[in-house]
């Protein structure tokens, strides 16, 4: 299965993000946008695996999210990967991305030992879309430009969900393979 650990987005935050969305949407440029439900923060893509090594994933993150205690996150601000010259996704920032980047990496460190690649460089983020084309990219760089403080709202973080990626050809299907908690 091609999988990858998740942190969900809060129901609570979607209504503004599709909002974002809608006022991106409005450049007319060639942008595939997330559906709301598939709206979440990327912990660790793993891709190809076996049913053997997500229980080993699932035993390792069990153990290792011990140590950790829930906490909150603010989202905050827009971005471009790889940057807005080269505008290939869209995604909303953290404020304060510590905790959250800590916890990534601790968890890297296991991912390795397990033979995954390590992490270049993380930034905690949630793609909201995936420029597909240069129609209107100006003006879809401005409007993100525009968008780089707006305040999403506070969600807490409690858990890590493995999830299986089935590629169709409308977009991505999730489904959650294990909650484990914080």
């Amino acid at each position: 299965m091609r999988a990858f650990m998740a942190i969900e987005l809060n129901s609570k935050l979607v209504d503004k993000i599709i909002e974002i969305q809608k006022t991106l949407a409005e450049a007319n440029a060639l942008v595939k946008f997330v559906e709301p439900e598939n709206l979440h923060f990327t912990f660790k893509f793993l891709g190809d695996i076996t049913p053997e090594k997500a229980d080993d994933i699932i035993n390792m993150a069990e153990t290792k999210i011990e140590s950790y205690k829930p906490f909150d996150i603010k989202i905050k601000g827009t971005g471009a990967f790889p940057s807005l010259g080269y505008i290939k996704v869209i995604w909303l920032g953290i404020e304060e991305p510590k905790q959250f980047s800590k916890m990534q990496e601790d968890f890297d460190q296991e991912f390795v030992k397990m033979g995954f690649k390590k992490e270049r460089s993380y930034i905690p983020h949630l793609t909201i879309g995936r420029v597909k084309g240069v129609q209107n990219k100006e003006l879809l760089v401005s409007m993100v430009t525009e968008l780089e403080d707006i305040d999403i709202g506070t969600m807490n973080v409690d858990r890590l969900i493995l999830k299986e990626s089935d590629l169709t050809p409308v977009g991505p299907i999730y489904t959650d393979i294990k909650e484990i908690y914080l």
